[in-house]
């Protein structure tokens, strides 16, 4: 199972205990009873209408609901219904890799060679954009090549950005690090764009 192997691998890559995975493999598929874990999504809007895409993991659908409706309330954000804002998304393959002792380029030519639809480089940190369809392959390939990829999984791509400036920038980051603190929210996608002299004024 690709997306298993790339889960225990980016679990043990924080360190997290052989037994903790386990229980989380157990209470995913309902080895454990009465715990199975299900996959919901909340979508809405943030701080200068940034659209944002909420994925957690829950036990409880009430008990998260409610959490993630909190965040937003506090934050002056609005919650939407189902397909509000997810169209502005596509669905992608996402390959991180660490080009500090390669060269970037290099990376780029090998994951386009390998079927790599886009690739994008910021410093020594390459990020290859496949079809989800496409990750598995991509990925194997370019290990096989020597590449030494970061972390390999299925995300959502905005196909544009708000760009925001330092006040809306400060009130975003809050927003998403509120919504990553919960406990049952598992990845946060929003489609904001912050220059880089006003995300660091905005830190």
């Amino acid at each position: 199972n690709f997306r298993l192997r790339l889960a225990m691998d980016k679990a043990r890559g924080v360190n997290m205990p052989m037994v903790n995975i386990q229980r989380a493999i157990d209470r995913a598929t309902g080895a454990i009873a009465g715990e199975a874990i299900e996959p919901v999504t909340y979508e809405g809007y943030g701080p200068g209408g940034v659209s944002v895409i909420v994925e957690a993991a829950t036990d409880n659908r009430n008990r998260t609901a409610g959490e993630v409706r909190a965040v937003f309330s506090r934050n002056n954000a609005n919650i939407g219904g189902p397909g509000s804002v997810v169209w502005q998304f596509d669905q992608k393959g996402s390959i991180e890799i660490d080009a500090s002792e390669t060269d970037p380029d290099e990376i780029s030519l090998s994951a386009i060679d390998a079927g790599a639809d886009d690739v994008e480089v910021d410093g020594t940190a390459v990020t290859v954009y496949t079809a989800p369809a496409a990750l598995k392959a991509v990925t194997e390939k370019l290990e096989a090549g020597g590449v030494k990829v970061e972390s390999a999984e299925i995300t959502l791509r905005p196909q544009t950005t708000v760009k925001l400036g330092a006040e809306d920038a400060r009130k975003m980051l809050r927003f998403i690090e509120a919504l990553e603190e919960l406990d049952d929210v598992s990845k946060v996608h929003a489609n904001f764009d912050v220059p880089e002299e006003v995300l660091a004024g905005a830190s």
